[in-house]
């Protein structure tokens, strides 16, 4: 394996850190997020399902976006007859989007990418020595 091969799949992680980044925000966003109505879904919690993928171009394995989804778990529910987004027992429907979760992929994923983004340093570093001995 090349250098620059393995800046390409830590180049490859930090774009699938940055894609989980986006989509925990998301999800921080719209964690109370009800519908406007009694019939209306809230904000569903959105997932990202990644697979190895191989770059044909250079021959290697590297992370991709398999796809976005949503998690189908259940609503939280509150008791606020007030709210316009009522049902006839006065429970409200909230998104199933636990704060707690999402700021452990947050760091998970903050941490991962700062990983990937040590691993290209290192690999230009590597590279530049290299070229300084052949100098």
């Amino acid at each position: 394996m090349q250098l620059s091969d393995t800046m390409a799949i830590a180049a490859a992680g930090m774009k699938a850190q940055g894609d989980r980044l986006r989509v925990v925000s998301e999800n921080l966003a719209n964690a109370e997020s009800t519908g406007r109505t009694p019939n209306e879904p809230p904000y569903r919690r959105k997932l990202l399902i990644f697979k190895n993928a191989l770059d044909k171009e250079l021959g290697i394995n590297t992370v991709q976006l398999d796809k976005r989804t949503n998690d189908m778990s259940d609503f939280r529910k509150k008791y606020d007859p007030s709210h316009p987004a009522a049902d006839a027992q006065g429970y409200v429907q909230y998104p199933n989007v636990n704060p707690i979760i999402e700021m452990v992929d947050m760091r998970e994923a903050r941490r991962g990418y700062e990983a990937n983004l040590n691993i290209i340093e290192v690999s230009k570093s590597m590279l530049a020595r290299t070229i300084d001995l052949l100098k």
